[in-house]
């Protein structure tokens, strides 16, 4: 995650909120749904919807925090796949599926820490730049 320094516009109110709101739609969304990873995707996909005709800063940090759902959401509904094939399948626990869920918990921390950080930055009105998701952000949204 960093800042974006050849980032020139200075976003209003208005849109330091909206963009904020977009990081915040997945953390509202864990709370709701926590043991079904596509709440968080169907959330921030509907937020995304609502908002894809809004000034660029809020448009760019709406597509950003959908990538970043989109990639959780193949992690975790991974993961919610093996456990409940252990459960009620014939699978068993190995070490693989424990280095697994270990990856999975670290992963969502990381991003539960870094969804926190962009939401407060961007309410602020700074451009935040997440690690992979900002290029292809950049790549996905046009000016």
């Amino acid at each position: 995650m960093s800042q974006a320094p050849g980032y020139a516009h200075t976003p209003d109110e208005y849109e330091s909120e909206k963009a904020s709101n977009s990081y915040l739609m997945s953390l509202v969304a864990i709370m709701v749904g926590l043991p079904l990873p596509v709440v968080n995707v169907i959330a921030s996909t509907i937020y995304y919807f609502n908002n894809k005709r809004s000034p660029y800063f809020v448009r760019w940090h709406c597509t950003q925090a959908l990538l970043a759902q989109i990639i959780a959401f193949g992690v975790n509904a991974a993961g919610l796949y093996w456990t409940l094939s252990i459960v009620v399948g014939s699978n068993t626990i190995t070490n693989t599926y424990i280095a697994y869920i270990v990856t999975i918990v670290i992963f969502n921390l990381v991003e539960f820490v870094a969804t926190i950080y962009s939401a407060v930055r961007t309410r602020k009105g700074e451009h935040v730049v997440w690690w992979f998701f900002g290029a292809l952000t950049d790549t996905l949204v046009k000016r």
